[in-house]
């Protein structure tokens, strides 16, 4: 989808030090100095306009979150959230997530959050889904032992694919839905895209899958 253009963005960003952190590389191994409570700390790679994360946050205040999202015209619909919220346990990275690596230490993460990532659908760009091997091994550095990765998709095809690329890799599928809407499982934080594809009578996959 196309964004707006917020040529302010980037100065409204700069304002909120206390929620979005500029220099992320002065945090590698010292997260815990950057939230109130030493929590587990969850991200999300791709928060868009943040409701996924800020709904987290307020749901777990037990755990500390972080949205990544590259384009500050969409991440600071992200930051309004959390202002109006108060919200002390969620923070914003605007950065890309090829650098993750440069921002965390091993072990430093429990949780990565996919949802609904760019599908890439034609062969010669499947380097760049985001659960391509090569991010999974970007994941795999920053979190810790058996950490996860919880996925979310309207898109057939690209879960299919990253099932492939989680099983290739030699990742534990440890939960998987094929209609998340129409299932038990309880306590999902809908994202602004799963609002709008769910209306539209579009089928929810999730999964949940964990590093040996």
């Amino acid at each position: 989808m196309r964004q707006r253009n917020k040529p302010w963005a980037k100065d409204k960003l700069a304002e909120y030090p206390q929620y979005v952190i500029s220099e992320p590389e002065k945090y590698k191994g010292k997260w815990k100095e950057a939230f109130d409570k030493d929590q587990p700390l969850h991200i999300e790679i791709g928060t868009g306009k943040g409701r996924f994360i800020t709904g987290m946050a307020k749901a777990n205040p037990e755990n500390n979150y972080i949205g990544i999202e590259l384009a500050d015209s969409v991440i600071v619909t992200a930051l309004d959230r959390i202002i109006e919220d108060e919200l002390p346990n969620v923070k914003l990275l605007n950065v890309n997530a090829n650098d993750l690596r440069d921002y965390f230490e091993k072990g430093e993460v429990d949780r990565v959050y996919l949802n609904f990532s760019d599908p890439w659908p034609k062969k010669r760009h499947a380097k760049r889904r985001l659960t391509y091997k090569s991010f999974l091994e970007i994941y795999e550095n920053i979190l810790g032992d058996k950490g996860e990765i919880h996925f979310k998709t309207d898109n057939q095809g690209l879960f299919e694919s990253s099932l492939m690329s989680f099983s290739e890799y030699g990742m534990l599928l440890t939960f998987v839905s094929l209609d998340l809407h129409n299932s038990d499982y309880e306590g999902n934080i809908m994202t602004e895209y799963e609002e709008k594809f769910s209306s539209r009578g579009s089928r929810i996959f999730r999964c949940e899958v964990q590093y040996r």
